[in-house]
């Protein structure tokens, strides 16, 4: 989780220095509680994963095989209002959506979601992801 914040600051750093504009500070503080949320999220998932796997050298294949389509359904290329009626709704159960929407509000101020939403939606998975991660992971039994 700290190397994907880590990450994510430096290209928030980095997109400063190139010149994008941010709202606020207040803006600013709330994305960085959109790249936990996001990042603690993923992690939860991976781990509720990892734990469940007899081999391990199939787990970065599952994870990118998970990761991409969320990535591609978040709107994060391509707005929400432009998918097709089925994928716009797949892409409403997807938790990067909200992560992608939360940080599209607060550094450039503009949402296709309310930021509210946002914020509860993507609390909640993060909560359930976590607590599923660590109830599978207490469960694992080594051989």
């Amino acid at each position: 989780m700290t190397t994907g914040v880590l990450q994510a600051l430096i290209i928030l750093v980095a997109g400063i220095i190139m010149g994008m504009k941010m709202p606020s500070l207040a803006g600013f503080l709330l994305s960085l509680v959109f790249m936990v949320l996001v990042a603690a999220t993923f992690i939860g998932i991976g781990l509720a994963f990892s734990s469940k796997m007899k081999d391990m050298s199939g787990f970065s294949l599952i994870m990118n095989f998970l990761i991409f389509p969320l990535f591609f359904l978040s709107g994060a290329l391509f707005p929400l209002e432009r998918f097709p009626g089925l994928i716009r709704y797949l892409a409403y159960l997807n938790p990067l959506t909200y992560g992608v929407d939360g940080l599209r509000y607060s550094l450039i101020g503009t949402s296709a979601l309310s930021p509210v939403v946002d914020l509860v939606v993507l609390a909640v998975c993060c909560a359930a992801m976590l607590f599923l991660g660590a109830y599978l992971f207490e469960n694992t039994e080594v051989k």
